[in-house]
Order: C-alpha cells, then sequence, then structure tokens
C-alpha cells in the first residue's frame, strides 16, 4: 500500500479526540451536491449541536457577490465511510444571516409539512427507488456502450450476471456498503434495463428523514464514482433511442393505510394525488417529459392512471397490497433527478393535508 493510501485511511481514533465533520448541502441548480470539511473538537451526536457554518453563495449559483454569504445549519449525522473512525457527514440545508432559508432550501418548506401534527400522527412512510447511469468520464456516454453506437436492445441486461452484460458492479457494491456503514436505511440494489443503468432503494424511512437519507445516499455514490473516475447521471432520459429512462419511483404508506381496512385509505389518497396531477408532475423531475412517454413502462405525462399491478400507471398497487387489503402505493412519476424533499412532502401534503374543493 503506498503512503498516500496508508494516510487517507488513517484512523484518527486512535490517536486524538479530534472529528473531522464534511459538510453537504445542495447548490443552486438544485442537483449539484456540494460538500466542505472542518475539524470538531470531539465527536457530537445532535446535529443541533454542531456549530453552524458559511460558504461563499456566489460560487454556487445562490447568492450575489456583493452579498454572497449563506449559512449552513446542520440537520442530520450519518458516520462518514471514506474517512471512518469516529468522522462524519452532515447533511445541512441553507439560510440567509438574517436566518431566512433562502429560494433554493426545499428542506425547509418540507419539514413544517411533515411537523405538521395531522401528518405525525400517520407516521408516513417512504421508500423511494433511485435509479441512474453510470457515464464514461470523456465521452459521457453510458459505460458498456460503444461510443456513438448502441448495443444489443435492452433485456439481458434488468438483473443480469455477465461481463457482457453488466458494467460498474464494482461501483455499485461500494457505494452499497459505504451507505449500510453510514447508517442509511438502503434497502438493496439491482441492474436496470439498459447497460450502465442501477438502481439503488432507500427506505423505509419516516417523514424528513427520507430526504434526507437519499441526499446523502447520492452524496457517497458520487463520490465513489469519483474515485472510480466514472460519472454520475440522474437524467430522467439519458440515452433516448427507444430505452427506458431512469425514475425515482416513490413508495408511500401511512398508518391509516398500514392498519386493517387500509385500502380505503389507499383509494382515497389516490383519488387525491389524480385530482392534484399536474402540480404533482410540474415539480417531479427537469426533463421528466421526455421519460414520461406513455411507453416503457410509464404513463403519459399529461394523463393521471392508476391500477393493480400495472407498471404502465401513474400509480401502481402491488397486488399483494390488493390482496390484504391494506399497505402502500407507488407513485411511479417522479424522475430519477428529483428532490425529494419536494416529492415526499407533497404527496405527504396532498394525501393528509389537501382538502378538495
Amino acid at each position: 500500500m503506498s503512503l498516500l493510501s496508508d494516510l487517507i485511511n488513517f484512523d484518527l481514533s486512535d490517536s486524538t479526540e479530534k472529528v473531522i465533520a464534511e459538510y453537504i448541502w445542495i447548490g443552486g441548480s438544485g442537483m449539484d451536491l456540494r460538500s466542505k470539511a472542518r475539524t470538531l473538537p470531539c465527536l457530537v451526536a445532535n446535529p443541533h449541536k454542531l456549530p453552524k457554518w458559511n460558504y461563499d453563495g456566489s460560487s454556487t449559483g445562490q447568492a450575489t457577490g456583493e452579498d454572497s454569504e449563506v449559512i449552513l445549519y446542520p440537520q442530520a449525522i450519518f458516520k462518514d465511510p471514506f474517512r471512518r473512525g469516529r468522522n462524519i457527514l452532515v447533511i445541512c440545508d441553507t439560510y440567509s444571516p438574517a436566518g431566512d432559508a433562502i429560494s433554493t432550501n426545499t428542506r425547509y418548506n418540507a419539514a413544517k409539512i411533515f411537523n405538521d401534527p395531522d401528518v405525525v400522527a400517520e407516521e408516513p412512510w417512504f421508500g423511494i427507488e433511485q435509479e441512474y447511469t453510470l457515464l464514461q468520464k470523456e465521452s459521457k456516454w453510458p459505460i458498456g456502450f460503444p461510443v456513438g453506437v448502441s448495443p444489443a436492445p435492452q433485456g439481458p441486461y434488468y438483473c443480469g450476471i455477465g461481463a457482457n452484460k453488466i458494467f460498474g458492479r464494482e461501483i455499485v457494491e461500494a457505494h452499497y456498503k459505504a451507505c449500510l456503514y453510514a447508517g442509511i436505511n438502503h434497502g438493496g440494489i439491482n441492474s436496470e434495463v439498459a447497460p450502465g443503468q442501477w438502481e439503488f432503494q432507500i427506505g423505509p424511512v419516516t417523514g424528513i428523514s427520507a430526504g434526507d437519507e437519499l441526499w446523502v445516499a447520492r452524496y457517497i455514490l458520487q463520490r465513489v464514482a469519483e474515485i472510480a473516475a466514472v460519472l454520475v447521471s440522474f437524467d430522467p432520459e439519458p440515452i433516448q433511442k427507444g430505452w427506458n429512462g431512469a425514475g425515482a419511483h416513490t413508495n408511500y404508506s401511512t398508518k391509516s393505510m398500514r392498519g386493517d381496512g387500509g385500502f380505503k385509505f389507499i383509494r382515497e389518497a389516490i383519488e387525491k394525488l389524480g385530482l392534484r396531477h399536474k402540480e404533482h408532475i410540474a415539480v417531479y423531475g427537469e426533463g421528466n417529459e421526455r421519460r414520461l412517454t406513455g411507453k416503457n413502462e410509464t404513463a403519459n405525462y399529461n394523463n393521471f392512471l392508476w391500477g393493480v399491478g400495472n407498471r404502465g400507471a401513474s400509480i401502481r398497487v402491488g397486488r399483494d397490497v390488493e390482496k390484504a387489503r391494506k399497505g402502500y402505493f407507488e407513485d411511479r412519476r417522479p424522475g430519477s433527478n428529483m428532490d425529494p424533499y419536494v416529492v415526499t412532502s407533497m404527496i405527504a401534503e396532498t394525501t393528509l393535508l389537501w382538502k378538495p374543493m
């Protein structure tokens, strides 16, 4: 092992009480994760007892040069799978020096919804299926695709095995283990329908924590891919040419849905989502209309459809749920680049707080 590797993997916990905290936040595009590290005198378990920090918002598209300071508020702590030991990852949201949430801080409004007593009482659970595509660094073309050429049609790649079907598994496995080490509720992985396309699942997680955990899982994925010199794309339709796109199917249930007779509440929630389809679809991911064509296991972007066992619907109810008459449903509309704070809180707000006229 090289001296550089020895130093990178050195465990500070054997020699000092000091801890490295990597502060993570979302930049101005709504998808670009940013981070920087600071040294703490000791381990802190409560995120709200961590020091606030600041950064130059003019360099992230979140402030002007004349008044560029943005303040980071720590919100959740995870173990750091890269530095290990007692070192931590800290997911933060963003505020002006006056204490106002800045316009790109979607966590702030989501937290208000999830802290509503009517929402808290229903214990909303989310399970998010995050699809993504691994790209060659230079060509920006999916790994496993000869540059400018499509490989054999989709069919053999989904949950496949073999060097002619599967590309990037070492990145996916490293990400899986790193998420579990971090304390993320990582539910599993599978290869998807195109070469270089994969999925991981987060959940079930309650309320705002679903957004926190997905964002940190995305951060860890991009850090692992950085080491491998591979890019990660969350574009909902990275390839076109008839290939399935990439989504972030969002599974959802409440205490009422999970109890006996819960199918009634599932139906009521789906009906509300149908009435607000346009509002939801507008914030379910940039470029998502390229994916939701009514083909390749999607419902059309402009239409709302639900069904039991139907992967071509906007909302799918599992056959096991129909049989048990309770459980959850899957919102298949969100694109892979959706903001989980926006999507999860909007589903909760529509189904638990919104009253149709």
